[in-house]
This record gives C-alpha cells, sequence and structure tokens, in this order.
C-alpha cells in the first residue's frame, strides 16, 4: 500500500488521496483495512469477556450539541391493551455517539471520496452510503489511547474549554506509557476526557450558551497527523469529543481550499482535518463515543486492548449513523 507521501505525490488523482486504490470495494474506504486476519486478531485480545457499551443514550445531549440536531421524540403506540409499537420523530443518527461517513464531507476543490459525482449523492442511491459499512461490519483489534489521563499525570492537563491541539507526539507518548504496541489496521479510540466534562461538569445553561460555539481539544490540524493515520492503515479513530480533531482548527491548518488560500470567506469547516481524512483519504470517524468506564478498566488492570465490534444501521445512502459500537476485553 502506498505511503502518504507517496500519495501526496500523486499526479494520477488529487494528491493526498486514496482514490482508485480499493477498487471495487471502494465505498468502504480505510474499512478495506479490516480484513479477516485483523478480525482474529481482535478476537484473540478477549481474556475475560467483559463488554463495554461505548454508545451514549441517544438522547444524551440536553439541549442538543448541534443547533442543527434536535434530540428524537420517541412515540410509543398501541393497537390493543397486549401490544405496543414505536417511532422516533426529528431523529439525527448523527445526534449522539456516532460514526461520519464518507457522505459526510466532500473536499471543496476535489469532491466526494473516489471521485463520486455530487448528484449521486442523493436520498435513495448507495454510493459512499453507510450500508456499504453496514454490510461488511467494523470489527477488529482496538486500542485505547488514554491522552487526557496521560497529560493529566504528567501535569499538563488538557483544558476542555479550548481548542487544544493534540499533536502526533503526545498520542505516540501516551502508547509508550501504557506499555502498548500500536499494529497496523488497528482501530483507534482516543479519550480526552471532554465528553464527561461537557455531561457532568457544565451547567445546562452553559451548555446551552455554548450550543454554536463548541471549542474541545483533539488531533491537531497536519499533515503528520494524517500521515500516522494512513500510514499505520487505522481503518476507523474514534474519540469522546466533538470532532476527533481539535475545534475551532488551528490558524495555521494546511487544510483549507485553494479559493480560501486566495482569500475567499471562510466557513466554520474551513481548516479541518474532516475536509482531507474523509473525502480523500476515505477514513470514517468516530465521535462523541463512551470511553470513560472503559479507560478506567484499562487503567486498572493495565491492558488498552481489546475487541472493538460496530455495526452501523443499515440505511441506504446513509450520511452517519449511530456507533452502535462495543468493546470486549
Amino acid at each position: 500500500m502506498h505511503t502518504y507521501d507517496q500519495l501526496l505525490a500523486r499526479t494520477d488523482a488529487p494528491p493526498g488521496s486514496s482514490w482508485g486504490l480499493f477498487g471495487e470495494h471502494s465505498d468502504l474506504g480505510t474499512i478495506n483495512f479490516l480484513t479477516p486476519e485483523r478480525v482474529l486478531a481482535g478476537i484473540r485480545c478477549v481474556r475475560q469477556g467483559t463488554v463495554f457499551n461505548l454508545d451514549l443514550e441517544l438522547d444524551a445531549f440536553d439541549p442538543p450539541l448541534s443547533a442543527d440536531r434536535g434530540g428524537p421524540n420517541h412515540v410509543i403506540f398501541q393497537l390493543n391493551p397486549n401490544h405496543r409499537d414505536e417511532y422516533l420523530d426529528g431523529f439525527y443518527p448523527q445526534g449522539s455517539s456516532q460514526i461520519d461517513g464518507l457522505r459526510h464531507f466532500r473536499n471543496p476543490d476535489h469532491g466526494f471520496y473516489d471521485g463520486a459525482p455530487d448528484e449521486e449523492i442523493a436520498v435513495g442511491t448507495a454510493r459512499l452510503g453507510m450500508q456499504a459499512l453496514a454490510e461488511h461490519g467494523i470489527v477488529g483489534r482496538g486500542v485505547l489511547l488514554d491522552v487526557g489521563r496521560y497529560l493529566e499525570q504528567q501535569g499538563q492537563p488538557l483544558d476542555y474549554r479550548s481548542p487544544q491541539p493534540i499533536p502526533v507526539d503526545a498520542l505516540e507518548a501516551t502508547a509508550a506509557s501504557q506499555s502498548v504496541g500500536l499494529e497496523t489496521g488497528d482501530i483507534i479510540l482516543l479519550r480526552t476526557g471532554w465528553l464527561s466534562f461537557v455531561l457532568y461538569e457544565m451547567s445546562r445553561a452553559e451548555r446551552q450558551a455554548s450550543r454554536g460555539r463548541w471549542s474541545c481539544p483533539g488531533l491537531r490540524q497536519s499533515h503528520d497527523t494524517v500521515r500516522w493515520l494512513w500510514d499505520r492503515q487505522i481503518p476507523l479513530i474514534a474519540a469522546d469529543n466533538l470532532a476527533v480533531e481539535c475545534y475551532p482548527p488551528i490558524p495555521d491548518s494546511p487544510f483549507i481550499s485553494a479559493a480560501e488560500a486566495q482569500g475567499a470567506p471562510r466557513s466554520g469547516h474551513s481548516g479541518m482535518m474532516h475536509r482531507v481524512v474523509i473525502p480523500l483519504l476515505g477514513l470514517a470517524l468516530g465521535e462523541l463515543w463512551q470511553l470513560d468506564p472503559l479507560a478506567d478498566d484499562c487503567a486498572r488492570d493495565g491492558v488498552w486492548e481489546f475487541l472493538v465490534a460496530a455495526s452501523p444501521l443499515n440505511l441506504r445512502g446513509g450520511v452517519g449513523s449511530p456507533a452502535n459500537a462495543l468493546a470486549v476485553k
């Protein structure tokens, strides 16, 4: 497989892209790295049979984190005294613990992943839809990198009210402190501690005031970060924060469009790695995953590897999905 530096040098496809490298299974993107061998590697991590739910409740956020995503209205009804049925109204699949699929972001210069035309990204069409991930499944060896705990132990705790960038060096140092070896094809779970801060330390009034103006620490926007993700053939990286990467992006992020580089107006997405890792690399992202119970257990027994299994919604043409994720130690 090409290295990231080789991807950056491509002339047959957008520089920095994996377009065309996965052949007929391109709708999976980096999930292609989850081969049967990687599934077996994950299964070999199971020693205790302890299961951890990595999903928050669908209505965990009150108010919802995003002004563009409301909370679901759960309705239960009956046809007779012995029957119950239900439906969700106003259900946003990315409103709680989630997986961003390959439809979620297009690159402003090159478009959707693997050159999918804009008109194919529509309701009822299959191209790049979540149903491809649901059919394949997301199963493999997971490794938790508890950066929040590591930095706190170093006397340098993360500032949960700021977009503090986490460089690759911090990921490597965290892995070394945990004495966990990273293997090609690992599913990486990144714990910052931000989610618990928002849910349990901020008041509802503070959360309401923060809607549309959230900040969170996360991965630094840099080619070093993207290189680390790609060269390790990471199929999916999930975090307990808003965007996996720090948000808002760092001011000198290299991930701006050609027009923005020439002075065009910028949006809230300008500079985000989402614009690169999803539509150029084909890397699915997990956001707002519940990692604290798993992290506490890993810290107790010193075992930071486990089986990860996630089953996205089998929604044809879906943009994203609840994570539906478990870790098994």
